[in-house]
């Protein structure tokens, strides 16, 4: 889109443009009375979409227009008798058919929005349908609203959900299920509606359609896991059980038990927290478009609005319950797990404590061996000592030095065995000395 002329010199931000065109992006459509809708709404991945593109390119050479070059959140094209519009959405693209070239009268189903599409065009698009209904329009200004059993009969006898929205400016008619075409139907009669006001109340009806579709795609989920989700929840009451009452406990089987439950609600918030959000998303936007119909009540029948909270919001409601016990088994399991590691834990400091204690008594053992083997030691210096001196004293009297041998023999036993004995302990003093500067080294650095 060309960038508006700035005229001050002011500078932009980059993303200005595309704020005020994304309020704009998908606009309202006009809509005539009457008229011929077909509303799909299509799955689709990233690739998928890419191909969507790429086919919705060939409707355009179908019917003579310039093909689009850039993939948009929101294409419309008028081909003459037949609108069509794409739109780009977080989990799906919708395609909306306006067949503007009919005539009122018989069934109103007979001619749908699908009508003027070249054959097979229909079938080559990519991607999986979630939603696929025709909206009849029908102009009561022009000719009498139809009387209820020919209403129900253009609706293949299924119960009839009906309103006038919009204060009564027009009259919807709907059974909200599938029909013998696969399609849904909805039959809406024009009052005094104009077509602007029509192209509204059309959407807010289709968007009501798709939206609560999707809302329902986590059903199935949330009634897949809460059989399981019991009994997970006995389970863990189970073991909550045991290790309450037990007197003795395994603790690496109760840890491995719940490790494995553990991993069971991992594996199932993973596939459906997404889709329980979105859900929550989609309600909360059925629930919008419905206070914008501002119904008034057919005698004898449900209102959009009353059908919806009869049926849908219980359906929600069982997602947010199941989410919520997911949530609620999670945190349980983590306190039991935690009381668990802290009770091996205390089991391991035990364990040290009594190691320590026999560690401590051990080393009691070996410093008494230790003296003792001091003890010996001081006695075995000295004898080989004397023995040294007892030969240097022989040498020395052989060699002619008058002296009394066994005297002095006799005096340096004493004099030996008290120095070997103050040289062994001034040794032993030295090596205590290092090991309690060294542990209080080690000490000041944990503190620090």
């Amino acid at each position: 889109m060309e960038q508006p002329v700035n005229p001050h010199g002011l500078q932009m931000h980059p993303m200005r443009g595309a704020l005020y065109n994304e309020l704009h992006s998908r606009p309202f459509q006009v809509i005539p009375s009457p008229a011929r809708i077909t509303h799909l709404a299509v799955m689709c991945d990233s690739e998928e979409s890419l191909q969507q593109f790429e086919h919705l390119k060939t409707l355009y050479e179908h019917f003579g227009h310039s093909v689009p070059e850039v993939d948009e959140l929101c294409y419309h094209a008028d081909f003459g008798q037949l609108r069509v519009r794409r739109e780009k959405h977080m989990e799906f693209t919708t395609y909306t058919f306006i067949n503007t070239d009919i005539e009122q009268g018989g069934n109103p189903f007979d001619a749908t929005g699908l009508t003027p599409l070249p054959e097979g065009w229909l079938a080559n698009i990519p991607g999986t349908v979630i939603s696929a209904f025709h909206v009849s329009v029908e102009d009561a200004r022009q000719t009498h609203e139809l009387n209820l059993p020919l209403v129900k009969r253009f609706f293949e006898g299924m119960r009839l959900v009906g309103s006038s929205p919009q204060d009564g400016d027009a009259r919807v008619w709907t059974t909200f299920q599938m029909h013998s075409d696969g399609f849904g139907r909805f039959l809406i009669y024009n009052k005094q509606m104009s077509d602007s006001q029509l192209g509204r109340l059309t959407q807010r009806i289709m968007e009501i359609e798709v939206y609560r579709l999707m809302c329902l795609l986590s059903l199935p989920t949330a009634r897949d896991i809460s059989p399981t989700l019991g009994a997970m929840d006995q389970r863990l009451a189970d073991v909550t059980d045991h290790l309450a009452h037990a007197s003795e406990i395994d603790e690496q089987a109760l840890l491995s038990r719940l490790t494995d439950m553990a991993a069971w609600v991992e594996d199932c918030r993973a596939r459906a927290t997404f889709r329980f959000s979105a859900t929550y998303a989609y309600h909360d936007l059925v629930i919008k478009r419905l206070e914008e119909l501002r119904e008034d009540e057919v005698s004898g029948h449900l209102t959009i609005t009353e059908f919806m909270t009869r049926r849908l919001t219980p359906a929600v409601k069982t997602c947010r319950a199941t989410s919520n016990r997911l949530e609620d088994l999670s945190r349980r399991i983590d306190r039991v797990a935690e009381m668990m590691r802290t009770r091996v834990e205390l089991s391991i400091q035990s364990q040290n404590q009594d190691l320590l204690a026999s560690m401590d008594q051990r080393s009691k053992v070996q410093l008494m061996m230790q003296h003792t083997v001091e003890g010996l030691s001081v006695a075995a210096i000295s004898y080989y000592t004397i023995g040294l001196i007892k030969y240097l004293l022989e040498a020395l009297y052989n060699s002619g030095v008058s002296l009394n041998k066994d005297l002095i023999l006799g005096v340096s036993v004493p004099v030996v065995i008290g120095l070997v004995a103050f040289t062994t302990r001034k040794i032993h003093k030295h090596f205590l000395k290092l090991a309690i500067d060294q542990a209080a080294k080690s000490e000041q650095e944990k503190k620090d």
